[in-house]
């Protein structure tokens, strides 16, 4: 894998993870140091899901 291809890859899990880690956010009613731990991690996740969905739909 290129520098520049594992750069795009890791913008897109970025991107990802943020997307849902902000969903994760507004969907709670109690912000605490667990409910954000547990929901980096599903986000994470959920980030790593979609990338290996996008992949195998373009194929790239």
């Amino acid at each position: 894998m290129t520098p520049r291809a594992t750069l795009r890859a890791a913008a897109e899990l970025l991107s990802w993870w943020a997307a849902l880690a902000v969903l994760w956010l507004v969907v709670i009613s109690a912000v605490d140091t667990l409910e954000l731990a547990v929901g980096a991690g599903a986000a994470a996740l959920g980030a790593l899901a979609a990338r290996a969905a996008r992949r195998a739909v373009t194929g790239r």
